[in-house]
């Protein structure tokens, strides 16, 4: 996540590429010799040399049949698996071996293989499924002992394909078919006529059980079925027998834990309520919510045994404490605007209340802005257009005031800064401010704010220069019910703000509003193709006295990883008859992507996106200017999650935007 804020401030075309290996470096790459394979890439096959103490292996599978299976039984092999880890001796080997043909047995079967042979070869010596006795495959495995590689060849023939014939799901209780208004049969989603995978029976298996605790019956028993195979016709019954158990809502909700804050702050961001209908989704809701608060560590939720006297199950929820403080620095080096490094610290557990205190420190290259240069020769002031930016911010959130729903945000920043630059203009500013807000959280995904700021700073860009003190009440609404925080796949996300800044002390007075919304939908029960969606409005309205009177920090503008990809940071809008862009009353962006897995850990982004930003208040008014990119992102899926290389080319370029532009961030954009 610091890579992706500190690439969302630096605005940078190659910036924080350096920061993002590293960190992904040192999170992922494991002590010793391959510290440096970040991601596993380049490891070799080779098995080790032989020593008087090991006997290495080399295995190769022969298939007759569905060489499809292949991968199944690599998979399963703990034999392939520990190539790199070579037995002692040939006994050893031999058992390793023998202990192998069960689970491969099993991935056979998972592929819908039920006549079939396996037999392993290790030079003339032969060892087939069902026999124990390896003694002539170790012996012929010693042979070899400090000479060379074991060459061994494990034979599969798959036989016939077995097909589903008949299909049923019963109530174990009657002993009869469920009616389609209890179960419908896609849940199944198995037909007759398809292969006869275990591993499909399995899945199915489990998704009646998931079907059922999804309709508020947490106790739901359904063991695995025994199916009746057909040897002659090829063929397999299969009857699924189910108990659902009683409907029931949610119990009490104990706590246990955490050591160093109290446990009423956790129950507040647990919103079951008592006889509320049982889903798994809630809990999943619980955990998440639970999760939010940085003093937590870890959270573990069980479900009781049995229904307490109201027919309602009870819930179990262990909190463990995170390690109080956090101090850290990123690094980074972008191509356009230059170095950038911050350092930070963090203490998640401030006054013994689960309070967050956050300070960090930025320092930047700040560009020149040719906007303003120009500005500069009609006798307008300007900042020194070869120095350093920074920004200094204060970050504190007390939790649960007094045990409820509602939240305490300070917030504090101090900035010199310039964005844009090159030869589309830009602005730059300083300036000092706070705001104080209260936090309601309705429940998990439902939270609104109100608060109070104050800014003070000057701003400078091609319309010349502007000094404000603004007094604002921001408000503020925000849904989420996405499944994931950093790589959603489903779910919808919205947030709506609008901050009055009356007229006071010599200011215009204006009103700045926003809607941003995305969206996500999985095609498939993986979530390996996943549509993404996402559509931002902006509007600033009241008496403002033109666009010079607003400050140029707070007009709108479009480009850069957060909206139009393939345009530099904040260049797309309103320009000067110089081009020297001065942003606008009002601006959009919207992006339409597909996150496509093509193995477990890779995936591509075809993308596309569109943005603009305008003269008028409201979108699409007074004039201005809107640009499109396209592109594809590169994925590599990881534990803290995805890292993104994103290539993207403006559709329609103006004089001095680059042909293509890389971008590299962790979790995705939107």
């Amino acid at each position: 996540m610091r890579c992706v804020k500190r690439w969302y401030q630096s605005r940078s075309i190659f910036g924080l590429v350096l920061t993002c290996i590293l960190a992904t470096g040192l999170i992922l790459a494991p002590v010793g010799a391959s510290a440096f394979d970040f991601f596993g890439l380049f490891g070799s096959d080779e098995p080790p040399n032989p020593t008087p103490s090991t006997l290495p292996y080399r295995v190769e599978f022969m298939v007759h049949g569905d060489d499809d299976v292949k991968d199944a039984l690599q998979d399963s092999s703990n034999f392939y698996k520990l190539r790199q880890d070579p037995p002692s001796d040939g006994e050893a080997l031999a058992q390793r071996l023998t202990a192998d043909f069960a689970p491969m047995l099993d991935a056979l079967w998972g592929s819908g293989y039920y006549d079939t042979r396996i037999f392993v070869s290790v030079g003339a010596a032969q060892l087939e499924l069902g026999q124990t006795e390896g003694e002539p495959v170790a012996r012929a495995a010693n042979a070899y002992q400090n000479r060379a590689v074991v060459p061994v060849t494990i034979t599969v023939d798959t036989g016939p394909l077995f097909r589903l014939r008949n299909i049923a799901v019963i109530d174990a209780s009657t002993h009869e078919p469920f009616p389609p208004e209890i179960l419908p049969f896609y849940v199944l989603k198995l037909q007759p006529g398809d292969p006869a995978k275990a591993a499909d029976l399995r899945a199915a298996n489990a998704r009646l059980i998931d079907y059922f605790r999804a309709q508020s019956h947490p106790l739901v028993k359904a063991p695995l079925p025994r199916p009746t195979i057909n040897h002659a016709l090829l063929t397999m019954d299969v009857t699924f027998s189910v108990d659902p158990g009683p409907k029931a809502g949610f119990g009490e909700v104990s706590i246990n834990g955490p050591n160093g804050f109290d446990p009423s702050i956790v129950r507040s961001f647990i919103y079951l309520q008592p006889g509320q209908p049982y889903t798994p989704k809630a809990l999943a809701d619980t955990r998440k919510s639970v999760s939010s608060i940085p003093a937590v560590g870890s959270i573990r939720i069980r479900e009781g045994d049995t229904l307490d006297p109201n027919g309602n199950l009870p819930i179990f929820v262990e909190v463990g404490d995170r390690a109080r403080n956090l101090v850290g620095f990123t690094a980074g080096y972008s191509t356009v605007d230059g170095p950038t490094g911050s350092v930070y610290y963090e203490n998640r557990n401030l006054f013994g209340g689960a309070e967050s205190l956050r300070l960090e420190g930025d320092v930047f290259y700040a560009p020149p802005i040719f906007g303003i240069i120009a500005n500069s020769f009609s006798g307008a002031q300007t900042f020194n257009n070869a120095g350093l930016g920074g920004r200094v911010t204060l970050g504190f959130v007390k939790p649960a005031l007094y045990g409820s729903r509602v939240d305490f945000l300070l917030d504090a920043i101090a900035e010199k800064n310039r964005s844009g630059g090159g030869s589309f203009g830009g602005y730059a500013d300083q300036l000092a401010g706070g705001t104080a807000a209260l936090r309601y959280r309705v429940d998990e995904t439902l939270a609104m704010q109100a608060g109070l700021k104050f800014e003070k700073g000057e701003a400078t860009d091609a319309l010349g220069r502007v000094n404000y003190q603004l007094l604002g009440v921001p408000l503020s609404i925000r849904y989420d019910e996405t499944d994931k925080l950093l790589d959603p796949s489903r779910g919808v996300r919205v947030t709506a703000a609008a901050t009055p800044y009356p007229s006071l002390f010599g200011s215009a007075g204006f009103t700045k509003a926003s809607v941003t919304g995305s969206a996500y939908y999985a095609v498939d029960d993986d979530a390996n193709y996943t549509l993404a969606g996402r559509a931002g409005f902006g509007s600033i309205f009241g008496e403002t006295g033109g666009l010079a009177n607003v400050p140029a920090n707070y007009r709108f503008y479009e480009g850069g990883l957060a909206t139009i990809r393939g345009y530099r940071y904040q260049t797309v809008g309103p320009a000067t008859q110089l081009g020297f862009t001065i942003g606008g009353l009002s601006g959009f962006n919207a992006t339409l992507e597909a996150r496509i897995k093509v193995m477990d850990n890779i995936g591509v982004a075809p993308f596309f996106d569109v943005g603009g930003a305008f003269f008028g208040s409201l979108p699409f008014s007074g004039g201005g200017d809107t640009r499109m990119s396209a592109g594809v992102g590169l994925l590599y899926y990881t534990p803290i999650g995805p890292i993104r290389v994103d290539v993207a080319r403006p559709l329609d370029p103006r004089r001095g935007d680059y042909p293509v532009v890389l971008y590299v961030s962790i979790g995705q954009p939107f």
